[in-house]
């Protein structure tokens, strides 16, 4: 058999083998690639997720939120500050005079009457010298008496009858200054008080410098305090003020009683003082005080928590709940407190405003409520 011929039997066989396998090898056009692709995952309320979809946004998952439906009710303006406690009045007890101490007649802590005795000095020196004074101012007014009645018949001349006039005056003066340190010997209660605690004991020397004891009025007592200078017209004498005292609960209702004519310099504060019953004693001197003073009251004021309210280039604004979404709305915030914030424009009665979560949300963002006041 010729070449030619196996050639074209190789051929043919060739062709026929290729057309048997052709459908398994390559598939048609119109059959399936593979398995079908699994379809896209429906999102929450049914809706398919749109690709790039973020949490919060108008496309995205519904995000829970609290919030509060806006009803007027009563504010209270005012301002805090911090002060001092001080006695009403209040004095250092210091002798006059230098000496000896021969008596103590107070007690400790206790409560005194004004006038009543407190320390007494020795004064038996002063007594000698007023004996002494009193005998020369005597020889004196001997003396003037004589010199007076002989200038009358010109038995001597003005001039020696001055002498003896001005004799005496020294006389009695001399005579009077005794008196006046004697006097200073006892020490009595300037006004009714508390005295506090004895530095000195009987025997003791003492002179103008040392401290015997302190005397201080604690019902009423004062409460020095500062407030900003920008309300000084807002703060008179006879407004009411509130405070507590360091390591008490206790609120105690006092009265301004004095303002400074100015505001200081150095810190833009106006000083004032308030006055504060105190008929038990528990309110002590010194102590640090917390104070809030009421400038103003507002009935029907739409309060919104410091959290829902967000400030931007644009001003201020807040999410409302609508229909499942967050709403923004632009306001006009008013007075502050600790905690929250007053809407003088832009909210209604009846608006419910989102609190927690506000930061985050953007307009149309859907939203759940998963509590609300």
């Amino acid at each position: 058999m010729s070449k030619f011929l196996v050639g074209i039997i190789v051929f043919l066989v060739l062709a026929v083998v290729g057309k048997a396998l052709y459908p398994k090898v390559f598939p048609s056009q119109g059959a399936a690639s593979g398995p079908a692709a699994p379809a896209p995952k429906a999102g929450a309320g049914g809706a398919a997720a749109a690709p790039g979809g973020g949490k919060g946004g108008p496309g995205g998952p519904a995000q829970p939120v609290t919030a509060r439906i806006i009803k007027p009710e009563r504010l209270d303006n005012r301002v805090t500050s911090s002060g001092t406690v001080m006695a009403n009045e209040e004095v250092e007890i210091r002798s006059e005079v230098q000496g000896k101490i021969v008596k103590i007649a107070f007690k400790e802590g206790s409560r005194v009457k004004k006038g009543d005795l407190l320390v007494r000095i020795d004064d038996d020196e002063l007594q000698a010298r007023l004996l002494q004074a009193t005998a020369a101012r005597k020889l004196a007014e001997d003396e003037e008496y004589r010199m007076r009645m002989q200038l009358k018949i010109e038995a001597v001349s003005q001039k020696e009858y001055e002498a003896a006039s001005h004799n005496l005056t020294r006389a009695k003066a001399e005579a009077q200054l005794l008196k006046a340190q004697l006097a200073k010997t006892v020490l009595k209660a300037p006004f009714g008080g508390v005295l506090g605690l004895k530095q000195v004991s009987e025997g003791a020397y003492v002179s103008p410098s040392t401290l015997i004891t302190t005397l201080q009025e604690i019902d009423p007592v004062k409460v020095d305090f500062s407030i900003p200078g920008k309300y000084a017209g807002w703060v008179k004498p006879g407004q009411a003020v509130e405070f507590t005292v360091q390591g008490s609960e206790e609120r105690h209702q006092g009265k301004v009683y004095a303002v400074d004519p100015r505001i200081d310099p150095a810190t833009r504060t106006l000083r004032m003082r308030a006055t504060c019953p105190n008929p038990g004693g528990k309110i002590l001197p010194g102590s640090f005080a917390t104070l809030a003073v009421p400038l103003e009251t507002v009935e029907a004021a739409l309060m919104v928590p410091s959290q829902a309210v967000s400030v931007d280039g644009r001003g201020a604004k807040v999410f409302l709940f609508k229909a499942g979404k967050a709403e923004p709305r632009p306001v006009q915030a008013g007075l502050r407190t600790d905690t929250t914030v007053q809407v003088t424009g832009g909210l209604a009665p009846g608006d419910t405003v989102i609190i927690s979560g506000a930061v985050a949300l953007r307009p149309g963002a859907p939203v759940t409520l998963s509590h609300i006041d």
